[in-house]
């Protein structure tokens, strides 16, 4: 069931309410009781997928600790740009 963001015309009161789909929406306000309220239109929520049997908790890149205690001993690597040569086809 989705939770439902309502604001109040009167008395700009806004809250949430926990209710199903199919409810009607409120329409009186609790804390001026007067019927002025209005349900917000929101974005929503991303869904969480929990659980083996989805991409990100299954096909992570997984390294060793090991690999990345090498890598810090080591530092960074400095990488000098090389001149490549373009291969000319020949035409038969």
């Amino acid at each position: 069931m989705p939770t439902y963001d309502y604001i109040c015309d009167n008395c700009g009161y806004e809250f949430e309410y926990f209710q199903s789909m199919s409810s009607d929406p409120i329409q009186v306000c609790p804390k001026c009781e007067q019927n002025t309220v209005m349900r917000k239109i929101s974005g929503g929520t991303g869904l969480i997928f929990k659980g083996s049997g989805f991409y990100i908790t299954d096909y992570t890149n997984k390294k060793s600790s090991a690999d990345s205690l090498s890598k810090e001993k080591t530092g960074p690597v400095d990488i000098k740009p090389t001149a490549t040569k373009e291969s000319k086809k020949s035409d038969s």
